[in-house]
């Protein structure tokens, strides 16, 4: 498949903003998602990171903010590792326990140290860690049964969710997270240079996942 580069003319600059909302469409096409899909669809998200961060081989050039109070691409890449933290505890309690209790579950908080630890590693480090903790979710999902994503989990403090619920966030934060990289990517530079498929922007990639999978 050819890819079209995501190159964007300075007049017309996409802020780095994970915190944008979704539109109503790009929710929805994650929600028309079968479960195979889905679970296609967050696998890719670690391709997408390892096409665009790999052949970057100057770590300082993903540590920068572009702008004051914008992520960094490595800041990026440390909040998706952080809400995939966060989020495969509630489905692994979903799918080993009846009816579980969300709020008893330890938080999952950021201490100096980790922070301090972040600091240190490379972004292609901190990829490895997402992509360990992915990997887990996916084979999660990949071992329960379509009948089983209904299950869901309680919270007082929260939502009820299932599990289902939980991989549709997890698929809807990619996308908030991979539009606000793929911006600052553009915007940096970094990818002056680099082959056409390492250019590739998040909507051309996304025209890789399919809406239905049979197995």
């Amino acid at each position: 498949m050819a890819f079209a580069t995501s190159q964007v003319p300075t007049s017309a600059v996409r802020a780095v903003d994970p915190t944008a909302m979704l539109t109503p469409e790009q929710i929805r096409r994650i929600q028309k998602l079968d479960n195979n899909a889905l679970i296609i669809r967050l696998h890719f998200t670690i391709n997408h990171l390892s096409r665009w961060l790999s052949p970057i081989h100057d770590p300082s050039l993903l540590e920068r903010s572009l702008s004051f109070g914008e992520p960094s691409v490595k800041d990026l890449l440390i909040a998706m590792r952080d809400e995939e933290r966060r989020v495969y505890p509630r489905m692994f309690a979903i799918v080993s326990q009846d009816d579980p209790d969300l709020d008893a579950l330890p938080p999952v908080r950021q201490n100096e140290s980790q922070r301090e630890l972040d600091a240190a590693r490379a972004p292609i480090a901190l990829l490895a860690q997402f992509r360990r903790l992915r990997q887990s979710t996916c084979s999660l999902l990949r071992s329960t049964p379509d009948n089983a994503w209904g299950r869901d989990g309680t919270s007082r403090r929260g939502f009820d969710v299932t599990l289902r619920d939980l991989a549709e966030h997890l698929a809807e934060h990619d996308e908030r997270y991979l539009r606000a990289m793929d911006a600052a990517l553009d915007r940096s530079g970094v990818r002056e240079g680099l082959a056409e498929v390492q250019k590739a922007g998040f909507d051309e990639l996304l025209k890789l996942v399919p809406e239905r999978l049979e197995i």
